[in-house]
């Protein structure tokens, strides 16, 4: 039986986090996202509140804690602003759960612990310009070589690109085998030198208040221990670290949906029109209480997951589910908010634009809208079954 009750800690941690990232982050994020420039200090201020590593084992560095705490956290970070949210993903959701499942303990010592810690921030390198959704036509090479590999390449549209010191990245050490072909690799930017590039995108639609950007690899030499998995298994790696990082972004929708349904019915109550507060008004009621709903929803769908994780039980479907449903119920929840605010919400005199802005991305990033429903109408029709893979994510209980 799913129990959905939250224990003291957990409330603890919610109204912590919340009254941290009010008084030390929100301040900055209006100006920030104005000016297209990344909240300053922010990963700082995540590690001196001891979240980077949420749910690892304190014997690698992290707090110990469960799926649905991570939840927790990821709706109030993305409460806050969605940049927030997106550097937990990559880090905790894509890369560090990918270097704790796959990795050797000598791999999680080195590497995942001060990730955990939060001594180094981490990204995830996956996307590239050619390679979205079709992982198997990344052209990324890893050439094998007596000590290692060499690594040559281009990634795109990389969360915490220029800030991040690790990396776990993708590459074909098998070019001719398409997806069978890929590998993994952890790159250590200290030890990369001028064989690892890496750039910012400016002028972004939304996340403007975080760092998104490219890697270039022109002949990186990797030592053979930095490769996570056997090689070929890169794909598959690739897939449980999206599984988890989907379930972050469902989470945080589920935060901007909370955002858009407070702005917005704050307001509802101060803003008059025909001599009564707009919030009397049923149309305008009807788009609030579409936000209450998809609040509601999206809640229940991510923790649903994050019970199904605690639990070491296989949630591809139920995460991906709450993944789409979240996203496509925040970016309707915006794009409400923002009628509701009339012209107001045009400007950035009140975040709602900034919402609108920023929901979109979600609905592409982790597996686009488009492929979570090819998806589940596989399951629906019996096309698609889960099968078992080399490592299963373990139960909370096996990490704490």
């Amino acid at each position: 039986m799913i129990d959905l009750d939250l224990s003291d800690e957990q409330r603890l941690l919610v109204q912590t986090v919340r009254d941290y990232l009010a008084t030390s982050i929100a301040p900055d994020v209006r100006r920030c996202d104005s000016a297209g420039t990344p909240l300053p200090g922010a990963f700082s201020k995540l590690s001196a509140l001891g979240v980077t590593g949420l749910p690892f084992p304190a014997r690698y560095g992290g707090a110990g804690l469960d799926y649905v705490t991570l939840g927790l956290l990821c709706e109030e970070l993305e409460f806050c602003d969605t940049s927030l949210r997106t550097m937990m993903s990559v880090h905790i959701g894509l890369a560090g759960c990918g270097i704790y499942q796959w990795g050797s303990e000598a791999q999680k010592q080195r590497f995942l612990t001060p990730l955990a810690s939060g001594r180094k921030l981490a990204a995830f390198g996956l996307t590239e310009p050619d390679a979205g959704s079709d992982v198997g036509a990344l052209r990324s090479t890893a050439r094998r070589t007596a000590d290692g590999y060499i690594l040559s390449g281009n990634k795109l549209w990389i969360s915490c690109a220029t800030q991040a010191d690790t990396f776990l990245v993708f590459a074909k050490t098998s070019p001719q085998a398409g997806k069978r072909g890929i590998s993994a690799f952890v790159v250590e930017r200290e030890h990369a030198g001028d064989a690892l590039h890496t750039f910012a995108l400016h002028d972004k639609y939304g996340v403007r208040a975080g760092d998104t950007g490219g890697l270039s690899f022109t002949d990186l030499e990797v030592p053979a221990e930095n490769r996570v998995g056997e090689e070929g298994e890169g794909f598959i790696i690739a897939m449980t670290c999206l599984e988890n990082g989907r379930f972050t972004v469902a989470a945080g929708a589920t935060g901007l949906i909370r955002a858009c349904l407070e702005s917005a019915s704050r307001y509802a109550r101060e803003r008059k029109t025909f001599g009564v507060e707009i919030g009397r008004h049923q149309l305008i009621q009807e788009m609030i209480a579409n936000m209450a709903a998809g609040y509601d929803a999206s809640r229940l769908l991510y923790l649903r997951a994050a019970w199904m994780k605690n639990k070491g039980l296989r949630n591809t479907r139920e995460t991906a589910l709450a993944k789409w449903f979240a996203c496509d119920a925040a970016n309707r929840a915006a794009d409400d908010a923002l009628e509701v605010h009339g012209a107001y919400g045009f400007s950035d005199e009140y975040p709602v634009a900034r919402f609108l802005r920023n929901s979109r991305g979600s609905v592409i990033y982790e597996g686009s809208r488009e492929i979570q429903k090819v998806m589940h109408g596989e399951y629906a029709l019996g096309y698609r079954r889960d099968k078992p893979v080399r490592c299963e994510l373990p139960a909370w209980k096996e990490m704490a």
